[in-house]
């Protein structure tokens, strides 16, 4: 069993930068896949970022890829969320998720999941 808490999130100016973390309870978080997903009112829960549990393969949707960076830390079982030149089709609820799957681009490879942060981005 793995229960997982974001933080971080916020309001943000365009071009602003914000770092969400998700701290896992649980021995077996290293052995997890951990993603990143967000949810905008009235869509769909998108992915994000993914990275493999030992933090070697990291995975990104292309509307983030070069902005958003995703790490972890098994030592402090928390995975990481950078993101910088924030826009305002960013704002979204955040939500973390911690799975054995290699399905990482799909909500239903993960098995945990956080109760997610806001995170608004202003023009």
């Amino acid at each position: 069993q793995v229960q997982l808490v974001e933080s971080g999130g916020g309001l943000v100016q365009a071009g602003g930068s914000l770092r969400l973390s998700c701290a896992a309870s649980g021995r077996t978080f290293s052995s997890y896949a951990m993603g990143w997903f967000r949810q905008a009112p009235g869509e769909e829960r998108e992915f994000v970022a993914a990275i493999t549990w030992r933090g070697r393969t990291t995975y990104y949707a292309d509307s983030v890829k070069g902005r958003f960076t995703i790490s972890r830390d098994n030592a402090k079982n928390t995975v990481y969320l950078q993101m910088n030149s924030l826009k305002p089709e960013d704002t979204a609820v955040y939500y973390c998720a911690a799975g054995g799957s290699d399905n990482v681009y799909y909500p239903d490879g993960y098995e945990y999941w956080g109760q997610g942060t806001q995170v608004t981005v202003s023009s």
